[in-house]
Formats: structure tokens, sequence, C-alpha cells
């Protein structure tokens, strides 16, 4: 079997990559550098040590392989100094180190910022963190759903009333993933210029406050505190999801050109001269009324009817899908959202690809999920090591 790295496309396949981070945030970074090419060889602990991850599931389960496609697998027991010697010259060789450790960790294991730096001055190292490499809650454990709490994302998600709610997937953790890449990235072209690397830094709660976006606005130079709006867009009205006949859709009526489409499709012409709805502010201001109205209305006529009747008069309307119907649409199969790779064993499994498209060098799916280092040998003969060296650390659980 070729052991070699095998560029998911070739804009990135200049750069090697260290990956030290479990769990989402850190493999999620790594993954976005993996699918652009990167040779992404990732550090897990030897099969003599409990390998297990509860918060992505078994090695084959669905979770695990497509967060871990398009990487290369070696194993290494960092808590020995053999061990931490590999990754010290691993470290000493590649573009970039992605980590997650507590601080107190990475520098107990000799793995920190400096120490790597020092073996290396080009090197750009990540760290993802719950809270940040330094200050009051720098020990703190970081979780999804605490950065989704304390970042103010659950305080406006939900319907009123109901108390706070989380979102449907771990959006801190991927988020801080995505900014973590992306400042990779910005790092490496800086290094073109200064031929040195650095030290990038995020956070799941710094990444969570990022995505608040105008609901931060509101309350930084607003001086308003967003509260929960449910289904219903915070200022925009009408702008949510309503019932039909046999199913939900989505509509967003945005400006007053689309607010007069809208009544047209409606036969309710008389809602431009009615006071209550003169304008987005007193439309949000009644907005309870006016999507009773709404919903009455829709619900004379099937989904795709009105789905054809919004799109016709250019009101943005889609269905509200569920996950199977979602990879079903034509639409989303034409952008190739899902992307087929075959097994070993002749099974077709379904990736879902990068979403966005480079003309000249787009990324694939290129790799299933690695084997508990499948890689190992391969990457440290690379190195300069001996079979016999590497089979001596095998058989003392170093690797």
């Amino acid at each position: 079997m070729n052991m070699a790295h095998t560029p998911a496309s070739t804009a990135l396949a200049r750069f090697k990559v260290l990956d030290l981070s479990r769990v989402r945030a850190g493999p999620t970074c790594a993954r976005q550098l993996a699918d652009w090419g990167a040779d992404v060889i990732t550090v897990e602990l030897p099969p003599s040590i409990d390998t297990s991850d509860p918060h992505v599931g078994p090695r084959d389960g669905a979770d695990f392989m497509n967060l871990n496609r398009n990487k290369r697998s070696i194993t290494v027991n960092l808590k020995h100094p053999d061990g931490q010697a590999i990754v010290k010259r691993l470290a000493g060789e590649v573009d970039v180190v992605i980590e997650n450790f507590r601080p107190q960790v990475k520098h107990r294991l000799g793995l920190d910022y400096d120490s790597l730096a020092g073996l290396n001055s080009r090197l750009v190292y990540a760290s993802i963190s719950g809270f940040g490499q330094d200050g009051p809650y720098r020990d703190r454990p970081g979780f999804d759903q605490i950065a989704q709490a304390m970042g103010g994302l659950m305080s406006i998600t939900g319907r009123p009333g109901d108390g706070p709610m989380r979102v449907g997937v771990p959006i801190a953790d991927l988020c801080a993933g995505l900014f973590a890449a992306y400042g990779i990235l910005v790092a490496l072209l800086e290094r073109e210029v200064s031929g040195r690397g650095q030290w990038v830094q995020t956070s799941l709660l710094q990444a969570q406050i990022f995505m608040l976006d105008f609901q931060a606005a509101r309350w930084l130079i607003g001086g308003e505190v967003p509260q929960q709006d449910g289904n219903y867009h915070a200022t925009i009205a009408p702008c949510g999801s309503f019932a039909t006949a046999d199913g939900h859709v989505s509509l967003a009526v945005v400006g007053e050109l689309m607010w007069q489409r809208f009544c047209t499709v409606l036969g309710r012409e008389a809602w431009l001269n009615d006071r209550d709805y003169a304008g987005n502010a007193a439309r949000v201001a009644h907005r309870e009324s006016l999507h009773q109205a709404i919903e009455q209305d829709l619900g004379a006529h099937a989904r795709d009817s009105w789905i054809a009747r919004f799109n016709q008069a250019n009101v943005p309307c889609g269905p509200i899908y569920a996950v199977d119907e979602l990879f079903d649409d034509p639409q989303v199969r034409h952008l190739g959202a899902a992307q087929p790779l075959a097994g070993p064993g002749g099974a077709t499994v379904a990736y879902l690809g990068q979403p966005l498209n480079l003309e000249r060098t787009p990324s694939h799916i290129v790799q299933h999920a690695p084997a508990l280092g499948e890689h190992t040998d391969t990457v440290l003969a690379d190195l300069g090591y001996a079979a016999t060296e590497i089979a001596e650390w095998r058989a003392r659980g170093v690797i």
C-alpha cells in the first residue's frame, strides 16, 4: 500500500502540517488545510493507550470519517521523552503545528510555541483553546456548548419564553477551527514577506462572540440587548418560517420593492396602504398579526407551489428541508455538496465537500480517514529514522 501523501488539491500541496489536536475544533482546522492539499500528519496515541474520543464517536463512524478524511495518521506517546523528541524533530521540518492542549500541558511536554519556534523560525504555530492562552479563564476546560452559552448565542436562539437554546451543530468548535485555518493562511502569506513564522491563537469563546455579528453590533453600537425571536428575523419582517398546506417554507421579504412583490403574489395589495405595515419598522412592530395573516393565506396551497410563485416574483423563498431532503435537491446535487469516494471494499462513501470552488486548483476527497497509525513507519522513515529504531519504539510503546 502506498503510504505517501496524496494531495487533495494542488493549492496547498507544498505545505506540511503537524496536527497535535483532538476532539473537533483542531481537527476541523486541519481538515480545511488537508482538503486544499496540505500534507496533514495527525498525531494520535499508540494502540497501547486509550484512543477513544466520545466527542466524535468510533473510528469507523460517520463523524470521525468526515472529520479526518484526506489526512495521514501516526501514533506517538507524547508523555514519553522519545515520543516528544520525535514530535520536535517533525516540528523542525513542517510549516504548521496545530494544537489544542491546555496552556500548562504543552509547556510540560516541551511542545509550546517558544520551544518549537526555537527549532524552526519559519513555523506557524496555531493554538485553539476554550477561552484563550491567558487571562482568568485560561485553564478552564473548553466545550462547545459552554462557548455557545457564554458567547451569547443561546440567549438569542429559540422562541421567546422558552429559555436559552443551543443550536443543532457545534458552531463554536467549527468556527474556531475555520478561523484558525484562516489565521494560519494569513500567517503563511506574511511569512513570504518576513521569512518568519508566528503564533496564531483563537478560542471557542472568541469565535462564538465574533459569530454574533450584527446581534453583537446591536449592543456595542446601538446599546440594544438582542432577545430571542424564534424562527423570525430580529429586525426584518416578514422574514422567517411559515406553514403551507403541506410543509414549511422560509421567506425573506427585505425592502419595500420586495414587500410590494410579496403582497402582489399573495393578492394582498391592500396591505400596501395599511399604516400598520408602512415600512419595515411598522411591520416588525406588528409582526405577530402580520405573520398570522400570512400563514392563513399560505395554508391555501402546497409548499412547492408557493416556492415557485415567490421565486418567479423575485421574492426569496425556499423549503425547510430535513437533511435527507437536502441532499436530494437538484441544486445541491449540482453543486457537489456531497462528494463520493470508493472504499477499499468497493462501497462508496459520501463526504461533505468544501463549500467553495477554485477554478484551477479545486479540492477533492482523495483519502478516507486513516487507520490508527497507518502512516507512522512512512513518516518516521522520511525523517531519517531507521527501521530497527522504529521497531524498537513500537515494542516499547513509544509509537
